[in-house]
């Protein structure tokens, strides 16, 4: 392990905010709102979508490896670091997210792309696969289930044990309250506690994370994207996830991630019709930070398999 990390920052010896510099930075006016994007390269475009609580700079191996060969764009989802931030509860709803996402790739001149995605980058994902399969050419899922196994797995003990953190994000206030207090120390452990490798998230690159949390109305913004998710839950059950997805999927899975169960990855041929899945033995929910390097050879592979 120590060996691998120092190849990591022989290949890529910069500080947290010196990774700004390597990409071009613009703003993607689309649903209504302006949404950050960070891109680098040329060719056909592979975007990356994050999760919670982070932002573009989570795909900064991806971004820099991809743009070999491609165009590389990470977006800021809406309500995080440069993006606007909207600051009704519905405008973070799900059919919102998806819409931001299609704005972003037209801007981009693409009719389809291939699309990477971490955590709730993942539901959003899984969503606009279903809803516009036709823009995508490979889905690639990073630790997030698909949303009807996540339903059908709450009810075990195990999940419902992981997912505790859903039911808090549920009040009012408090979440904001208690995660901005001691300069935002327990956004520090939600990075910590939930990696194998705590080398991966030095001082410097947690107090960039809480630069971006701490932006106006950013971290509100953020919960809120859990905050709509009873009726999501109760839309996903009606909605056009129940049949099969006929997009290419490729889903890798940190083995060790606490929030999400290992299981939800079982059986997945009752959802997609064409898919694989790569597990990465002690690795946590944040593989693509933890284990770039077998990540990004993950991907190559799929989407150069034919």
């Amino acid at each position: 392990m120590i060996q691998e990390k120092q190849k990591l920052k022989n290949m890529y010896p910069y500080e947290a905010k010196e990774w700004d510099t390597l990409f071009e930075h613009e703003y993607v006016e689309t649903n209504g709102i302006n949404l950050h994007i960070v891109r680098k390269g040329k060719g056909p475009l592979i975007l990356f979508v994050h999760g919670f609580p982070e932002f573009w700079y989570c795909y900064r191996y991806q971004l820099i490896d991809f743009s070999q060969n491609f165009t590389a764009v990470a977006i800021d989802n809406r309500g995080y670091n440069q993006s606007d931030k909207p600051t009704n509860k519905a405008d973070y709803k799900l059919e919102e997210l998806v819409k931001d996402l299609r704005g972003v790739i037209k801007h981009l001149g693409y009719d389809s792309c291939i699309l990477v995605a971490h955590d709730w980058g993942g539901i959003i994902a899984w969503q606009f696969a279903y809803d516009y399969p036709e823009m995508l050419d490979n889905l690639i899922i990073l630790n997030c289930p698909h949303p009807i196994k996540y339903i059908q797995n709450l009810t075990s003990p195990e999940q419902m044990l992981k997912s505790w953190y859903v039911l808090f994000f549920q009040l009012p206030a408090v979440p904001e309250w208690l995660i901005s207090q001691q300069n935002y120390y327990l956004l520090e452990q939600i990075f910590l506690l939930m990696t194998k490798d705590k080398s991966i998230f030095p001082k410097p690159e947690l107090e960039y994370y809480k630069q971006m949390v701490s932006q106006g109305n950013t971290l509100t913004s953020m919960i809120n994207y859990y905050r709509n998710i009873p009726d999501l839950l109760f839309n996903f059950q009606n909605s056009n996830m129940n049949g099969k997805l006929k997009v290419p999927v490729l889903i890798i899975w940190g083995e060790e991630d606490l929030a999400l169960s290992k299981a939800l990855t079982y059986n997945m041929d009752e959802y997609l019709t064409n898919f694989r899945v790569k597990y990465i033995p002690n690795c946590s929910h944040w593989v693509q930070q933890e284990q770039p390097d077998l990540v990004n050879q993950y991907i190559r592979d799929f989407i150069t398999k034919d």
